[in-house]
């Protein structure tokens, strides 16, 4: 994800603060880790630098002093061309997962791979069941839906490669004691 961007995008909308700007990124995005005010902030920074962005005001709001910033043209044009550039597909897979799958195939016996392998699936099955809850609570917003669905389908296709993992590795386990 790229928070330049989606900062930019937040001040679409007309001038905030950093701290506005972080609590509408943490609720338009539920499902995203949250931003530090420390990144929301050296974002900004780095945003006015490049000419993205300017402050728009001051107030004071009982707290210590907040700089608005808002959209330049230039800062218009940058999300344009965000918005409407596809982005390629990653060209290579990497993953927490992934990484600890191929070790655990590294370093342990066929036992205790499929246990790993086993209590993982039953990992992802429980976040797959709190998802589909999000999708019928009639409390959800449509970006709680959207997020649930982003997570939905990757969870499914970590459920299907957790099940053809299990499957070779018990392939492979009849081939060693064959």
């Amino acid at each position: 994800m790229s928070t330049a961007h989606v900062l930019l995008g937040l001040l679409a909308a007309g001038p905030r603060h950093g701290y506005d700007l972080k609590r509408a990124h943490d609720a338009r995005l539920p499902s995203a880790k949250p931003l530090a005010f420390g990144q929301v902030y050296a974002t900004i920074g780095r945003l006015e630098r490049d000419g993205l962005v300017s402050q728009a005001g001051h107030d004071r709001d009982g707290g210590p002093d907040r700089t608005s910033f808002a959209l330049t043209d230039a800062g218009r044009q940058a999300l344009q061309e965000w918005l409407t550039t596809v982005e390629p597909p990653m060209p290579h897979v990497s993953s927490v997962l992934l990484s600890k799958v191929v070790v655990t195939l590294l370093v342990t016996d066929a036992d205790q791979a499929r246990s790993y392998l086993g209590r993982q699936r039953e990992a992802h099955a429980a976040r797959l069941r709190e998802l589909t809850a999000i999708k019928t609570d009639p409390g959800s917003t449509l970006g709680d839906v959207i997020a649930a669905d982003y997570g939905i389908a990757h969870l499914d296709a970590d459920l299907r490669w957790l099940s053809t993992t299990l499957d070779r590795v018990a392939e492979l386990s009849e081939e060693v004691t064959a």
